[in-house]
């Protein structure tokens, strides 16, 4: 099996100087692939944060979109991407669209960025096909040209979901913390706290408007403290998360659990020293079936990524970038011979079902439903805890699934 590599890519030198390496996919698939017709080929835009404070949690995106393209060849595509990095800067997140356009001619783009509301207007003006995930701002559900991987999430609404898991864990008084830059990080941190009230549980302290990316952590910790927190949720990256568990083991304060939407897996490995020490006990979500169920979704996931020769473990980044090729493909099979940017989107508007190539297990989310989706296929979360080296499923979160909350909404990040 013959594999071009990528091109090296190399350091960020200004705020306006989009990092981007054109790569291409193998040109075969795992033993299964007996394709023997020609594959059809696309080039796509990946649009992350490579560099930059949103870096700890997205530049694995890449990895997930590399391991894609294996699934892509052994649907009969060849996938070649051109890589753009956003710095985690607004003028550079633009530049990098724009570049993607207009001097790369991408058919469509994958993304997964803090800042992407600052590039998507540009991209919807220029009707470019945009696949990702949710994090960062309304655009994934106001623009027309623009599909979760997750669902279009609803975070100013409410699910049962999260007040559920506080439950189970037994959390009684929960603190709850966001980025005041990224709207979705914000009203994440707000409706987490909103679904515990809903549960019966004390919210003692909710600050969603964190500094971005910002490891200064001391008030914050004091004033949990303070609040006689037990419970922690954090919708930040993993450097400010690890921040805050550090601080409040320094502070000797008894906690229930820790709750954490990223690191994940590998992400631990690029969390900074002692990491892995500090991660012991906490809890991991997921909106996938973790690798620990091994079921035939997961066991394919691995296979694709050791063909694509990465040899860390899979992140929460890496899943969305490999579940956006997957429905990158699945859009491919639907828009026609010869595709077009118009076609993609066409195709994707009439996908109501995706299934994330089975890594929802029986669930499945409607990526079109852009009024009702708060936490992604109906509403569920995988919960794993770190114990050693391990990733331990938690028994009744694997998954674990709420309902909307009617009439129970936080106010939008302004």
């Amino acid at each position: 099996m013959v594999r071009k590599r990528c091109l090296l890519w190399g350091a960020v030198v200004a705020a306006a100087t989009v990092l981007a390496a054109a790569c291409s996919s193998s040109s075969g698939g795992d033993k299964g692939d007996t394709t023997a017709a020609p594959k059809k080929s696309i080039t796509i835009g990946v649009l992350t944060d490579v560099t930059g404070p949103a870096s700890s949690g997205n530049k694995t995106f890449v990895d997930g979109v590399k391991a894609g393209t294996y699934y892509a060849s052994r649907n009969g595509y060849t996938v070649k991407y051109v890589l753009a990095d956003t710095a985690t800067n607004p003028a550079t997140a633009l530049a990098a669209a724009q570049k993607l356009v207009t001097q790369d001619h991408v058919s469509a783009v994958l993304a997964e960025s803090a800042i992407l509301f600052t590039a998507s207007n540009y991209l919807t003006a220029h009707n470019v096909p945009v696949i990702g995930v949710s994090q960062d701002g309304p655009e994934w559900t106001t623009a027309k040209n623009m599909f979760s991987v997750v669902g279009p999430l609803q975070q100013t609404k409410i699910a049962t979901t999260n007040g559920k898991l506080y439950k189970l864990l037994g959390i009684t008084n929960l603190a709850s913390l966001g980025y005041g830059v990224s709207p979705v990080s914000s009203e994440s941190a707000s409706s987490a706290a909103l679904s515990a009230q809903v549960a019966g549980i004390k919210v003692g302290y909710l600050n969603a408007k964190f500094p971005f990316g910002s490891t200064d952590v001391g008030p914050e910790v004091l004033a949990m403290k303070n609040a006689g927190i037990d419970g922690l949720t954090a919708s930040v990256d993993p450097n400010t998360s690890f921040a805050l568990i550090t601080g409040l083991r320094n502070q000797n304060v008894p906690m229930k659990a820790s709750i954490l939407p990223t690191g994940y897996g590998g992400d631990l490995l690029q969390a900074g020293p002692g990491a892995l020490n500090q991660a012991q006990g906490v809890y991991f979500i997921l909106q996938y079936e973790p690798v620990e169920m091994h079921t035939a979704a997961t066991k394919q996931l691995q296979a694709d990524f050791t063909s694509a020769a990465i040899t860390t473990a899979p992140t929460y980044g890496s899943y969305n970038g490999y579940v956006s090729v997957g429905l990158l493909v699945r859009a491919l099979k639907a828009a026609g011979a010869q595709p077009t940017s118009a076609s993609l989107i066409g195709a994707l508007s009439n996908i109501h079902d995706w299934d994330a190539m089975g890594l929802f297990g029986s669930h499945t989310v409607d990526i079109n439903d852009r009024v009702t989706i708060v936490g992604g296929a109906d509403n569920c979360l995988w919960v794993t805890k770190l114990t050693g080296k391990t990733f331990t499923l938690v028994s009744g979160a694997t998954p674990i699934c709420g309902e909307l909350v009617p009439g129970k909404s936080v106010a939008p990040a302004s």
